[in-house]
């Protein structure tokens, strides 16, 4: 994939200042909003009596954020779920969604219209020439209560195309990986792609999909068992996602299954690594020239991650040292401070069209990784 131009140092440190100026204003904003009696919501209004300091007085730029307590996970299971509706949102329709759930209560967010801005936004990041404007497209991942589906399909819809959809359970995937029953999870898989399958030979002219780097893996494996291959079958633009989405795989996918970079195949892949907290974190161009490194940057000011020091959690680490992906979210429908992410990587220096930090090579959290079941993703 082609890479971008540097920008020059002067000009670089330039647009950082200015990003970080944005971050901290951005910031200010969302935490008067959240803790303000006539906008806030029940959470954070409850929450603000446990405070010992003041958020609408001592929240002055991002790095005053650390004066939150590291939000935990647990606030998310269970209800009732309107605790987290602003006060000003009250009276708009409301959706929720979950993540994990494998096991007890998933965690669950409130959302109004954030899917729709964070792919809108997302949406800029593509190129018209392999994500043509108008085109279909083919949602192959997780469906059920998760934000993705309906996202997607947004994404088409604003990109003036229609999105076909297919079912697929997660939940059951990894519980079928727990137990061992190898030949239900092929089954199952073979059900998942078969579904994608019969939509992309039906006549449907998608050009555009999304999916995860196992169902990649299979969807092309499947396809050449029938002569044809995912360029066949017309697809030009995919984005993907997942922990798994390392260099050595995107180096096999790029040169393997689509058959050479998008000068070559005619097919445009990008990386992104989101999740229903985060929204959507889009990459660098992924190129031969740097081994296929991926390096994420969030949707600032929206969300920031930062890479922070495995013990002590409010310092980040230098840049291509590796820490936990700690996590905030600042959106009017959703603010969530200090939220440690069950991913560690690198810290990457920003970028041209990304001005702040970023984290590459993300992977499962050492301490997490051996309970962690990855699954589709």
């Amino acid at each position: 994939m082609s890479s971008t131009p540097a920008a020059p140092a002067a000009d670089l440190e330039a647009r950082v200042r200015q990003a970080r100026e944005k971050l901290d204003q951005h910031t200010c904003e969302i935490v008067a909003w959240h803790f303000h009696e006539s906008t806030g919501c029940p959470f954070w209004l409850e929450k603000k009596r446990e405070l010992k300091f003041d958020p609408l007085k001592e929240i002055k730029c991002f790095t005053d954020l650390d004066k939150f307590p590291d939000f935990e996970d647990e606030w998310l299971r269970g209800g009732p779920v309107r605790r987290w509706v602003p006060k000003a949102y009250a009276d708009k329709p409301i959706y929720v969604f979950e993540t994990g759930g494998t096991t007890g209560i998933p965690k669950s967010r409130v959302v109004i219209e954030d899917h729709w801005i964070d792919y809108e936004l997302f949406s800029e990041t593509l190129p018209d020439k392999y994500f043509p404007k108008g085109s279909n497209w083919l949602m192959l991942g997780p469906s059920g209560p998760r934000r993705l589906r309906l996202a997607v399909e947004h994404l088409a819809q604003y990109r003036g195309g229609i999105c076909f959809c297919v079912d697929l359970d997660p939940r059951w995937v990894i519980k079928l990986m727990k137990k061992l029953w190898m030949d239900h999870l092929e089954a199952y898989k073979h059900h998942v792609i078969e579904q994608a399958v019969t939509i992309l030979t039906a006549g449907h002219d998608i050009k555009c999909m999304f999916t995860t780097p196992k169902l990649f893996d299979a969807l092309a494996i499947e396809l050449d068992k029938r002569g044809t291959s995912i360029p066949g079958v017309g697809i030009t633009g995919i984005f993907s996602g997942g922990t798994e989405f390392t260099p050595q795989w995107t180096r096999y996918a790029i040169e393997e299954l689509l058959g050479g970079p998008p000068e070559e195949s005619g097919v445009y892949m990008t990386p992104t690594y989101g999740n229903t907290l985060m929204g959507l974190a889009c990459s660098k161009p992924v190129t031969a020239e740097e081994k296929y490194k991926i390096s994420y940057y969030a949707p600032q000011p929206r969300a920031a991650t930062e890479v922070v020091d495995f013990d002590d959690t409010d310092k980040v680490v230098g840049y291509g040292e590796t820490g936990r992906v700690k996590l905030t979210t600042l959106t009017k429908e959703f603010f969530v401070p200090g939220f440690l992410e069950r991913d560690e990587g690198e810290r990457e220096p920003p970028y041209e069209r990304y001005p702040w930090d970023g984290v590459s090579g993300v992977r499962p959290f050492r301490a997490l990784a051996s309970k962690t079941t990855v699954g589709v993703y």
